[in-house]
C-alpha cells in the first residue's frame, strides 16, 4: 500500500514541479518581462544583431573592443560559456594576458596602463560590458577611425554608460554593442543626445 502512496506522490510531484511550474514562471516572464524573456535580443535595421546580455567580437579600429573570452574555440559563444579555469600563475595564462596587453597597445598608441577587464576573461567568457577607464582607453583610436572628433565620442561613451544596479550592486560599465550601434547611427556632423 506503501509504494503506491510513494508512486503517486512521485508522479504528483513531477507533474508540479517539472511541468506546471516551469510553465507558469515561464508565462509569468513573458507577461512582466517579455524583451529580457526573449533572451534581450537587439535590433538595427530590422535586424537582430545580438542580445544586450552577450558580449561580441569587436575587432575592427572604428569599434570598440569588449572583454576576452574564453568561450568556446573562438570565444563568445554563448552555447559554451565557462572561462578558462587558468589560475593566476598558469603559464598559459599570463602569455596569452601579455599577447593581449601587447596587443591593446598596439592599437591604442600611447596606452601606460591597460586595464585588466580588456585583457583578462570572465567567469562566463560573454560579459557584454566594460569598465568605464576600458572604453576611455579606446576613444582616441575609435574617434580617428571614424573621423569624429574625441569629445564627441567621449559624450557618446557617457550616454551609453550603465550605472549601478538599484544605485547600490556592481560597477558602472559600458555595453560594449549597445555603444558600437550608437556609433554606427552616429554620422560626423551629430550630436550625441545629451550634449
Amino acid at each position: 500500500m506503501r509504494i503506491w502512496t510513494a508512486i503517486r506522490m512521485t508522479i504528483v510531484l513531477t507533474v508540479l514541479t517539472g511541468i506546471v511550474y516551469p510553465l507558469a514562471i515561464a508565462a509569468a516572464a513573458h507577461a512582466l518581462f517579455p524583451w529580457q524573456a526573449e533572451g534581450s535580443l537587439v535590433t538595427s535595421g530590422g535586424t537582430v544583431v545580438g542580445s544586450a546580455l552577450i558580449g561580441q567580437n569587436f575587432s575592427a579600429p572604428r569599434y570598440f573592443s569588449g572583454r576576452p573570452s574564453a568561450a568556446g574555440d573562438k570565444g563568445y559563444d554563448a552555447a559554451n560559456s565557462g572561462g578558462s579555469n587558468l589560475g593566476p600563475t598558469n603559464k598559459s595564462l599570463i602569455t596569452a594576458v601579455a599577447a593581449r596587453v601587447h596587443e591593446v597597445r598596439e592599437s591604442n598608441p600611447g596606452t601606460v596602463s591597460v586595464p585588466v577587464d580588456l585583457v583578462t576573461a570572465s567567469g562566463s567568457g560573454l560579459d557584454p560590458e566594460i569598465s568605464i577607464a576600458a572604453a576611455d582607453l579606446q576613444i582616441p583610436r575609435v574617434a580617428k577611425a571614424r573621423g569624429l572628433d574625441e569629445d564627441t565620442v567621449r559624450k557618446l561613451v557617457r550616454a551609453n554608460t550603465e550605472r549601478r544596479s538599484l544605485g547600490l550592486f556592481g560597477e558602472p560599465g559600458v555595453n560594449v554593442l549597445m555603444l558600437n550601434l550608437a556609433l554606427d547611427r552616429l554620422r560626423s556632423g551629430d550630436r550625441p543626445a545629451g550634449s
